[in-house]
């Protein structure tokens, strides 16, 4: 999969990005500490029938970083200036963890440009404990104290698929930019709330997606927030945890081909 670059009208920033295929676009947002090429299953499942965008996150891959102290809401505003530059005017958006933050607030604040959103692994409104101990984390990742063991045994088990995803994925955290990790960090732990009022005006197909074992991204989280939206539907993989999208590439794939098949039909809450 071959990595692609482009400099952003609005900003003059460099954005890295995976695309193959043909048709209507659907563009995938990795989680943090990642990079574009953790989308490899479903690019390769949905690139016959889709043009597939798979992004490299502000500060991940070749992307540039954002400021320091930028939070979820320029993350928006990055992938708005992403489409933007691509010619994108209306697609269909995917998004992992962080990733699946900057889909929500995405649809959200720009409505006319999405077609149906998707995501997985989604956090929405933390309780206080989980709150507390997200913020204590990047905190230590803004100082410099990245610890790669801690999130890898909280999001694999010893199951053989999960053993390799767990490579692939230990390799990107190992690899990752300390900080543009940083950064996007401090905005994946203070974002879980900044649009979870404004889901109700999501009117396009929504999906909310995530496995029965993620103890962050929980089911619980899901169906509130396939609930609020207004055409939402919330999937749980089950036997699987956070990077679901890599353990269970069939079964995710499965569930985003029907939601691509949704109609589109705009109706906004009142």
């Amino acid at each position: 999969m071959t990595l692609k670059t482009l400099r952003l009208s609005r900003s003059g920033a460099k954005v890295s990005y995976r695309e193959h295929g043909a048709g209507e676009p659907l563009v995938l947002i990795h989680g943090v500490g990642l990079k574009s090429a953790v989308w490899g299953p479903q690019i390769v499942a949905l690139q016959d029938k889709y043009r597939v965008i798979a992004l490299d996150m502000p500060g991940h891959g070749q992307s540039d970083p954002l400021p320091s102290g930028s939070q979820l809401p320029d993350f928006v505003t990055w992938c708005y200036d992403v489409l933007a530059t691509l010619g994108l005017s209306s697609v269909n958006l995917a998004g992992h963890s962080m990733g699946a933050l900057i889909a929500g607030g995405f649809a959200v604040r720009y409505p006319e440009m999405t077609r149906r959103v998707a995501l997985l692994n989604g956090v929405f409104r933390r309780d206080p404990a989980s709150r507390v101990a997200v913020e204590e984390r990047a905190t230590e990742i803004g100082m410099g104290q990245i610890d790669l063991k801690t999130p890898l045994a909280r999001w694999f088990g010893n199951a053989p698929v999960e053993v390799a995803a767990k490579a692939q994925v230990a390799a990107c955290l190992g690899d990752v930019d300390p900080v543009g990790y940083g950064a996007a960090y401090s905005a994946f732990a203070r974002g879980d709330a900044t649009y979870a009022d404004q889901l109700c005006q999501i009117a396009c197909p929504f999906l909310a997606l995530t496995g029965d074992g993620d103890p962050n991204s929980t089911p619980a989280m899901s169906e509130a927030m396939a609930k609020l939206a207004h055409r939402g539907t919330a999937v749980t993989v089950m036997g699987h945890r956070h990077m679901v999208n890599l353990t269970a590439p069939d079964e995710v794939n499965t569930h985003l081909l029907a939601w691509l098949r949704q109609p589109i039909r705009q109706k906004a809450c009142q």
